[in-house]
C-alpha cells in the first residue's frame, strides 16, 4: 500500500470550475497545485503572515475587496502586495469581481495568476476545496475489485485465481454496480473516508478466466456502473481450510487499515457449490444495519442472556 504526492495542474481546475483567465504569466498546464485547502486571505491583507499557506488558492470576494478598498488606495496597494509576493499558484476573483489595476500590474510583477468566476465565494470556495481535496487526496492501488451492493461500496480481496470478479460478475447480473476490476485506485478524503475508483485506462473492463475481457458498461448497462465510491467494508475471499476457525457469530468486529482509516474487514472462504455473490449481498445489508446500530449477533446474545437469567 505505497501512498504517492498528488499534484494537479490549475488548466484542469480552471477546466472543472469553468473560472475566466484573467492573467497568466505561463501556461496553465505548467502552474501545478499541491494543497488541497483554499484561503480568503484577509489576514494577510491586514499584515498579519505567520501561518500563511502559499501553496493554496487565494479567493477574494466581496467582503475581502470592501476591506481592502476601505484603506484607501496606497493601503490597498501594499495589501495586494503582500498577497502576491508570497506568490500562491493563483488568486480568484468571485462574484463576476471587476479586477482593479493594482492587481493586474502586482500579478504581472510577482507572475501570480489571476481567474474570476461567477459564483459566490463561499460556493466558489467550497466545490474548489471538495475538488481538490479528492484529486490530491493521498492514494495507492489495491488489487481487487470495488463494487457497491446496496449502495454499501464492497471492496473484495483475496489472493489471485480465488474468484473475485466471477463473484463481481455474479453482482452486476443480480442489479449491482462495479467500479473497479483487478485494479482499484484508493483515496483518502478524510480521516474517515476513503474512495475507490478505476485507472481510467481500465474502466469499467472485467477479465473473466474462460471468457477473455468484457466491457460491463455496454453488457450490462450504463447503470451498472460508477466511475467511484466510497468503500464501507473489504471482504476477503479464501479458499476453505477445513482446519480454519472462521468466525461464526460475528461478535467480534475486524478492522482493516488504509492510511490511517479503518474499515469493516471480514473473511469469506470459498469453496463449490457456496454461493458467494449472496453472501457479499448479506455482508453489505448487514454492514448497513450495523451503521444504524442494529447487531443481530448482539441482540441474540441479548436474548439468549435474558433466556437464561429467567430460568434462574
Amino acid at each position: 500500500m505505497k501512498e504517492e504526492q498528488r499534484s494537479i495542474s490549475l488548466e484542469r481546475v480552471i477546466h472543472k470550475e469553468h473560472y475566466e483567465v484573467l492573467y497568466l504569466p505561463k501556461p496553465a498546464s505548467e502552474i501545478m497545485i499541491i494543497s488541497p485547502n483554499v484561503n480568503r486571505p484577509s489576514l494577510m491583507f491586514s499584515g498579519y503572515t505567520e501561518f500563511f499557506d502559499n501553496k493554496r488558492l487565494q479567493f477574494i470576494g466581496h467582503m475581502e475587496r470592501g476591506y481592502i478598498d476601505s484603506m484607501g488606495e496606497e493601503g490597498r496597494r501594499k495589501a495586494i502586495e503582500i498577497l502576491l509576493k508570497a506568490k500562491p499558484p493563483a488568486v480568484i476573483l468571485t462574484r463576476n469581481q471587476e479586477p482593479f489595476d493594482d492587481l493586474m500590474e502586482l500579478a504581472e510583477r510577482y507572475h501570480v495568476a489571476i481567474l474570476r468566476t461567477n459564483d459566490t465565494t463561499s460556493l466558489a470556495t467550497s466545490s474548489a476545496s471538495y475538488y481538490l481535496a479528492e484529486q490530491l487526496a493521498p492514494i495507492f492501488v489495491q488489487h481487487g475489485e470495488l463494487v457497491e451492493v446496496y449502495g454499501e461500496g464492497v471492496l473484495i480481496i483475496g489472493d489471485s485465481g480465488v474468484g473475485k470478479s466471477e463473484v463481481a460478475l455474479e453482482l452486476l447480473s443480480r442489479g449491482h454496480r462495479l467500479i473497479a476490476d483487478d485494479l482499484v485506485e484508493i483515496r483518502k478524503i478524510n480521516k474517515k473516508t476513503i474512495s475507490g475508483m478505476s485507472p481510467a485506462n481500465i474502466r469499467h473492463f472485467i477479465e473473466v478466466r474462460g471468457i477473455g475481457i468484457i466491457d460491463a458498461k455496454t453488457l450490462f448497462g450504463i447503470g451498472a456502473v460508477k466511475i467511484r465510491q466510497k468503500i464501507h467494508m473489504v471482504i476477503k475471499l479464501e479458499n476453505w481450510d477445513p482446519d480454519k476457525a472462521y468466525n461464526v457469530l460475528g461478535l467480534e468486529e475486524e478492522k482493516m487499515d488504509f492510511l490511517g482509516v479503518k474499515i469493516p474487514f471480514l473473511t469469506v472462504p470459498v469453496k463449490p457449490g457456496r454461493n458467494v455473490a449472496m453472501i457479499v449481498e448479506v455482508a453489505a445489508r448487514n454492514n448497513r444495519l450495523k451503521k444504524y446500530g442494529y447487531n443481530a449477533a448482539e441482540e441474540l446474545m441479548k436474548k439468549l442472556e435474558s433466556e437464561a437469567l429467567g430460568n434462574v
